[in-house]
This record gives structure tokens, sequence and C-alpha cells, in this order.
């Protein structure tokens, strides 16, 4: 399954994977940016996130992590 910057619960998933001691709350969102970028299986262009994009992912992330 290809990952876009639109699934923002599957990413912050992903995330949870690759990152399981990660504070996603101390991320600046260029570094966010950066991680979800080297996700496997994400497959969108650089360019199409933005801060509220980034913003859902990262809450999304700290939500499931609780």
């Amino acid at each position: 399954m290809k990952l876009t910057w639109k699934d923002h619960e599957e990413v912050a998933w992903a995330l949870i994977d690759k990152f399981p001691d990660q504070d996603p709350l101390k991320l600046s969102f260029p570094k966010l940016h950066k991680m979800v970028m080297e996700l496997e299986g994400f497959d969108d262009k650089p360019e199409g996130s933005n801060e509220k994009i980034l913003e859902n992912i990262q809450m999304a992330w700290y939500q499931e992590k609780q």
C-alpha cells in the first residue's frame, strides 16, 4: 500500500513502527517531513505537504502513542 500526505493516520502508524521511542511533539516540521519522506511505502511528492498536513500527522502520531 502506498502512503500519501493525505493518509495521516496510516503515516502516523508507520512512524510509530519505525521510530517507537520518538516523542512526536519534540519534532520540528522540517524533521517530521524528512522522517515521513523516508518511510517505506511513502510515495508522494515532497512539495505536497504543508504545515496543516504535518500537524495532522504529528497529532495522529501523538494520540496513537497514548
